[in-house]
């Protein structure tokens, strides 16, 4: 049986109730932050007149092996940014707090493997955007559900596929304009990090065992226990005679 004794609850109450919060405002905070310097980035484009996309990835020149870094942060008009903001905040949100030992780690290999990918295999054009890390985000989101198969990495991929499921078709060729190669690139960053962390940050299986033996003494056939005693006790006044 465990002991509790020496155990002050409300400080271990109190205790997991700040590291919750502390993960929520982090798991928070850090993809703002990054959606604020998208749209710094975007002010200061704006302001300036001159054109940043020089700065993304152009496939297979050296000059374009900067965009693997700078990519993510340039935008080619202000709806471009807008439609990017708000999914990268969610889905940034939920693999931070939901995958906190693997998140950073799986962000940093998204960001440039993807952009690495599109620079090695994509159209001789700028592609710009921070669409690879969203799409790595909700691939990696989806397929840890796959590969966990815990209830709450389950309960994710279907909250993924629920509101962003649409963007599937994404990663396909359909329209010209849209860097589709970023998509795929990082949607297959984010299935090969959800394959490669699949074993790593595991919620932590629940033991029954002294609920079971709880549920024995429960149940136990003892003339000492409440139940057994309030029995006898309306039987004898059933049959006062013994019988």
């Amino acid at each position: 049986m465990i002991s509790y004794r020496n155990v002050n609850p409300n400080k271990r109450f109190s205790a997991s109730r700040e590291e919750e919060n502390s993960l929520l405002f982090t798991s928070f905070f850090m993809p703002l932050v990054a959606i604020a310097l998208m749209w710094l980035v975007k002010a200061f484009e704006h302001v300036s007149g001159y054109d940043l996309a020089v700065h993304g990835i152009f496939p297979r020149t050296l000059k374009g092996l900067q965009g693997v870094l700078f990519s993510p942060f340039l935008h080619g008009d202000w709806q471009h940014l807008v439609s990017n903001s708000l999914p990268f905040l969610i889905l940034g949100f939920l693999m931070l707090y939901s995958y906190r030992k693997v998140a950073f780690k799986s962000f940093v290999f998204i960001w440039f493997a993807s952009g690495f990918m599109v620079w090695l295999t994509g159209r001789p054009s700028y592609h710009i955007g921070a669409s690879n890390l969203v799409y790595g985000f909700a691939f990696f989101l989806f397929f840890s559900g796959i590969f966990r198969r815990d209830i709450q990495s389950i309960a994710m991929a279907l909250l993924v596929t629920f509101i962003y499921g649409s963007m599937v078709w994404g990663i396909f060729p359909f329209r010209w304009e849209i860097s589709w190669e970023g998509h795929l690139m990082g949607g297959i960053s984010g299935a090969v990090m959800a394959w490669y962390y699949r074993k790593v940050d595991l919620p932590e299986p629940v033991e029954l065992e002294d609920e079971e033996e709880d549920d024995d003494a429960f149940f136990d056939d003892d003339d000492d226990s409440p139940i057994r005693y309030l029995y006898k006790e309306d039987e004898d006044r059933a049959h006062p005679d013994g019988r």
